[in-house]
């Protein structure tokens, strides 16, 4: 089969044994005729020791809707963990290899979207040479604030009986977005981008409040040095992150003691607290009461 190389430099995932990973359900190219836009169903297996992912030369959005799973990720440098979770976007760069590990315990499944480069760049210049920034693009894809985002690449996964005018449009629609909400313009160069970095951070936190977390360890998984992130993030929510990072663990304790029936000893286990004692010890400073009066009010 022969696809358009205008929209498409080469094709994703050339040299990869995908059967040994995932089965594809649904592909655009082949199942709709599209030419302009790349739009795949996936489910993938449940347990993946080291998966060497090719570079792409388009821009990759990967839309979680079934099972969860730890990822580890390197692209270079150190493993970077998050979690794989219905309705977290990723967004992969171009031109960009990366080796993955993961296990869950159920199959995953996922939407999948590729955006031609060509589109994109297209896109920019038409918005007045805007940069493509696409580190930037992947931090702030990452924090996970932009239900439109979200919604449009559900609505175009499940699209299938239309043409390719749909599939043009869609991805113009996308490339523009992600350029306007996602990717800083020329004038604006350093303040877009450290809260960015900020939104990246907060996301990173969410993602991971069971987890022993450091400001270090935050610092490094948003490319900032350790003094540099408290001095921006302390500028963007008036709170250090160690602060920050406790509100939230506080906050999702306090769902847990509303909502479930966990004892005290798992939602410390859940919030990222060391023992019940320290979960408690914590409530008591933030909210003024321990966590059974809280749950018994």
């Amino acid at each position: 089969m022969v696809f358009d190389s205008a929209h498409f430099d080469l094709q994703p995932y050339a040299g990869f044994d995908m059967d040994s990973y995932v089965r594809r359900t649904h592909c655009s190219w082949e199942d709709s005729h599209w030419h302009s836009l790349l739009v795949q169903r996936f489910h993938h297996v449940p347990v993946v020791e080291n998966m060497e992912l090719p570079a792409a030369a388009d821009l990759h959005l990967v839309l979680p809707v079934g099972g969860q799973a730890v990822m580890e990720t390197r692209t270079g440098g150190r493993w970077h963990r998050h979690t794989w979770r219905p309705g977290r976007l990723e967004l992969g760069v171009p031109d960009r290899p990366a080796l993955r590990r993961y296990r869950g315990h159920e199959p995953l499944r996922s939407v999948q979207v590729h955006i031609p480069r060509g589109t994109v760049e297209r896109a920019a210049a038409q918005l007045g040479g805007r940069t493509v920034d696409y580190e930037g693009m992947v931090a702030s894809v990452a924090a996970g604030e932009d239900p439109l985002l979200l919604e449009a690449v559900r609505a175009i996964g499940s699209a299938e009986e239309v043409g390719d005018l749909y599939a043009e449009s869609s991805a113009a629609f996308l490339a523009v977005h992600l350029l306007t909400r996602h990717s800083r313009a020329p004038e604006r160069p350093s303040p877009a981008r450290e809260d960015t970095r900020v939104r990246a951070a907060i996301a990173l936190m969410r993602d991971r409040l069971a987890e022993p977390l450091t400001l270090a360890d935050i610092a490094d998984e948003v490319h900032l040095s350790v003094f540099h992130l408290v001095r921006v993030f302390r500028g963007a929510t008036g709170e250090t992150p160690h602060r920050y990072l406790i509100r939230l663990r506080i906050e999702e304790a306090k769902r847990l003691l509303r909502d479930t029936d966990l004892t005290t000893a798992r939602i410390a286990e859940h919030c990222g607290f060391a023992d019940p004692s320290a979960l408690s010890t914590a409530f008591l400073r933030h909210t003024g009461v321990r966590p059974s009066a809280y749950r018994n009010s």
